[in-house]
C-alpha cells in the first residue's frame, strides 16, 4: 500500500486520538505515518501486518508495546538491520541511559518515570531512529506518549513539518517533562515532611522520608547518565541530528541539568528535615533525661539517710529518741525542698 492508497483520517483539533483505530495500549504494535499534509495511525498484532502501513516518503513511528514477545522484537529488528548487541540492550531492562551511534541508526536507552500512588515506577524505553523512521520499545504496556501522538494526528506544533530527529527529540522531551511532574510531587511531599518533622509521635515519619530519599537517589542514577547522553547529541552525525535541531537539543539538555540540580536541592532538604527531626527527638529525650536526673538527684541524700538508719546496730542513740522518726522525715523533706529551690535558682528546670 503506497501513500496515495492510505485513507486520510481527517482528524481535526479536539477530536479523539484514536479515530477508527484500536488504542495502541491494547495492541502489541502500533505505527504512525505522517508528512506535512496528512497523518494516520494503525495498530497491529504482527510485524508483517504493521509494515504494510509504513510511510516510504514521510516519517514512520513504530511502537512496540511491552517486551514479552521477543519474537516480534527479533523480527522487527532484523528487518531494520539493527545490531544484535542493540537487541540485547533492548531486552535487558537493567540498562543505564545512554546513546550509541551506528552506521545506519542512533540508539537511545532512557527511563520513563511516573508515580503510581506513592510508589515510583521506572520504565525502560529504548529508541532506534534512522533518517525517516523512529522505533520505540516500551518495557511496560501503556501509552506515555499520547501527547505526541495527538500533536502528530492533529497537526499541532512543528512535529509534522520536521524530520525523524525532531520526533525523537519530542519523545525525549516528554520523558524529561515527566521527571518534572515526579519532582513536583516529591517536592510537595518534602514540604509535608517539614511540617511533620517536629512531631516526635509520628512513627511513620522516618520510614516515609527514608523511602523518599531512596527514590531521589534512584532518580539521580537515571538523570545523570541521561544528561551526559544529551550532551553528546550535538557531536553525532549530522545525517541523524540536523543543525536546525541544535537549539531544541540545548534546551532539552538544560532541562536535564535543571532536573539534576533540583534533585540535589531536594536531597539537601531531605537531609535538613531529617536533622530537624533528630534534633526534636534529641531535645525531647533531653527533657525526659533532665526530669529523671532531677528525681534521681533528689533521692540520693534521702536514700543515704534511710540507708544509714536502716543498719541494724544496737548502739545508735537516735533510734531510741522519742521523736527520731518525725525528725528524720522533717530532715529529708527539708533536704528535698532545699535541692528543688537550688535547681530552680540555677534554671535547671
Amino acid at each position: 500500500m503506497d501513500k496515495t492508497e492510505r485513507p486520510n483520517l481527517g482528524i481535526s483539533p479536539g477530536s479523539p486520538i484514536y479515530v477508527g483505530e484500536r488504542d495502541p495500549t491494547e495492541t502489541a504494535l502500533s505505527i504512525i505515518g505522517y508528512d506535512i499534509s496528512q497523518a494516520w495511525l494503525k495498530s497491529a498484532d504482527t510485524v508483517d501486518e504493521l509494515l504494510a502501513h509504513r510511510n516510504p516518503s514521510g516519517i514512520t513511528w513504530i511502537n512496540v508495546n511491552g517486551l514479552k514477545d521477543s519474537a516480534v522484537i527479533t523480527r522487527l529488528t532484523e528487518l531494520y538491520g539493527i545490531h544484535p548487541l542493540t537487541v540485547e540492550d533492548i531486552l535487558d531492562t537493567g540498562q543505564r541511559p545512554k546513546v550509541e551511534e551506528f552506521d545506519d541508526y542512533l540508539f537511545f536507552i532512557f527511563k520513563y518515570l511516573h508515580l503510581q500512588g506513592k510508589e515510583l515506577i521506572s520504565e525502560q524505553i529504548s529508541m532506534v531512529f534512522t533518517k525517516n523512521t523512529v522505533i520505540t520499545f516500551q518495557e511496560m504496556a501503556g501509552d506515555p506518549f499520547s501527547g505526541i501522538r495527538r500533536r502528530i494526528l492533529n497537526n499541532g506544533g512543528r512535529v509534522r513539518k520536521l524530520g525523524a530527529d525532531y520526533l525523537a527529540y519530542g519523545i525525549l522531551d516528554s520523558v524529561v517533562d515527566a521527571y518534572f511532574l515526579v519532582l513536583d510531587e516529591l517536592g510537595a511531599r518534602i514540604e509535608e515532611f517539614e511540617d511533620r518533622a517536629m512531631d516526635e509521635k509520628d512513627e511513620s515519619f522516618m520510614p516515609d522520608i527514608q523511602r523518599t530519599k531512596q527514590e531521589l537517589l534512584k532518580i539521580r542514577r537515571i538523570v545523570w547518565p541521561l544528561r551526559e547522553s544529551l550532551s553528546l547529541l550535538p557531536q553525532l552525525s549530522p545525517a541523524f541530528i540536523h543543525e536546525e535541531l541544535g537549539p531544541f537539543i540545548k534546551d532539552l539538555h538544560d532541562n536535564a541539568i535543571q532536573v539534576a540540580e533540583t534533585l540535589d536541592t531536594y536531597r539537601e532538604l531531605i537531609a535538613g528535615v531529617m536533622e530537624v527531626n533528630l534534633s526534636a527527638v534529641s531535645n525531647r529525650m533531653n527533657q525526659v533525661m533532665k526530669v529523671l536526673t532531677i528525681i534521681s538527684t533528689l533521692f540520693i541524700p534521702l536514700t543515704f539517710i534511710v540507708g544509714v538508719y536502716g543498719m541494724n546496730f544496737v548502739f545508735m542513740p537516735e533510734l531510741r529518741h522519742p521523736y527520731a522518726y518525725p525528725i528524720t522525715w522533717a530532715v529529708m523533706i527539708l533536704i528535698a525542698l532545699g535541692m528543688l529551690i537550688f535547681f530552680k535558682h540555677r534554671h535547671w528546670f
